[in-house]
């Protein structure tokens, strides 16, 4: 079996730590479920992502195509929620491909 090449790497912060993270195109359902892997953020996506809880939220800047539209249940979320930057997102609506090379993703405390 051959060995996928890691080939997106990207800047990652929580709780006032900066994280390298490293990945390769859909090893990871979504972003969600990369960050809660690789960084371990206290009470982050309980929904299981579904876009509806926005425990997942996270900053996202210099994607290669910019964000992503939304997807699913995020827009409502994010307005119940009183989010209305566009680089804040629901992690579990992000797909892990090439578009977050170099990209730096912040994530809220679950105060936001």
């Amino acid at each position: 079996m051959l060995s996928k090449a890691y080939t997106i790497e990207f800047t990652g912060y929580y709780e006032g730590q900066e994280y390298y993270l490293r990945t390769y195109d859909y090893e990871y359902r979504n972003l969600m479920a990369l960050l809660k892997d690789k960084i371990c953020p206290d009470d982050f996506g309980q929904c299981g992502g579904l876009g509806r809880c926005g425990t997942c939220l996270v900053n996202v800047s210099g994607m290669a195509n910019g964000a992503p539209g939304f997807h699913r249940n995020e827009q409502a979320t994010l307005f119940k929620m009183g989010m209305r930057e566009e680089a804040t997102r629901l992690s579990c609506q992000i797909q892990v491909d090439e578009d977050l090379k170099n990209a730096v993703v912040e994530i809220f405390d679950n105060g936001y």
